[in-house]
């Protein structure tokens, strides 16, 4: 039998979305006994200092250190992989890559390899101001030649509040809010809108949001399933809502 990697999991980055990035791995894989799922490590350290906060503000605490510190805690364990269940940690993806002794997946740019692949041209983003403001969805979309798009201040207020008010603080969404958002970059154009927080992934989970959205924490969860050996599900080929 081939031999699957190990998934080492920097988490906590918020806790539950860390967990549900787990229950993603198990859902998405093929697998009639346990032996066929994968191993996995997941570090939960929600003591991080906030990814967004030392974006905005570099005189906040920096989560590089502990994330380095984690992610090579992971690798001397014997992960082969790893993944960051945060899309706004991405930031210091190539810091991470540089400093950390395992290979590390880059959940972005997978999304726009999955969207481009279904033919979509024009890309609404619901993320964090730090993922919006460091530009590292609308980058990777241009390089792959799609058009990004953001919500206007007040749905990118609103976004912030359904991600930091309501999941972060174990509280249900603020549909309308989500909504506003969402309206707002369907009425530029948008495709399709990515899901660019894994805290936006809970409301995909406990909602019903509709049509033409892509979750990044799905993307991740594809990508690692395969990356590591493991067997995906065939329903899991096109992630983007129907």
């Amino acid at each position: 039998m081939e031999q699957k990697l190990t998934l080492g999991v920097i988490g906590g980055l918020g806790p539950i979305a860390t967990a549900h990035f787990m229950e993603l791995i198990i859902r998405m894989t093929e697998a009639g006994t346990d032996q066929e799922h994968l191993d996995m490590i997941i570090y939960n350290h929600p003591s991080i200092p906030d990814r967004t906060g030392y974006i905005l503000d570099p005189s906040k605490p920096n989560p590089l250190p502990e994330m380095i510190r984690i992610g090579n805690a992971l690798a001397r364990q014997g992960a082969g992989l790893i993944a960051i269940p945060c899309m706004t940690a991405h930031y210091f993806h190539r810091d991470l890559t540089g400093y950390i002794q395992a290979p590390i997946v880059h959940a972005i740019h997978e999304t726009c390899v999955h969207l481009k692949k279904h033919g979509i041209q024009r890309v609404g983003i619901l993320a964090t101001d730090g993922t919006i403001r460091s530009k590292l969805f609308q980058r990777e979309l241009e390089n792959h030649g799609m058009e990004a798009l953001i919500p206007g201040p007040e749905g990118q207020k609103c976004i912030m509040s359904v991600i930091y008010d309501d999941i972060k603080a174990n509280k249900p969404a603020g549909m309308d809010k989500f909504e506003l958002a969402s309206r707002q970059l369907w009425d530029q154009g948008a495709e399709a809108i990515i899901l660019g927080c894994t805290e936006l992934s809970l409301v995909k989970r406990d909602y019903p949001i509709g049509a033409g959205y892509l979750d990044a924490m799905e993307v991740l969860a594809r990508r690692c399933v395969i990356a590591c050996g493991g067997k995906l599900k065939e329903e899991y080929q096109n992630l983007i809502t129907k």
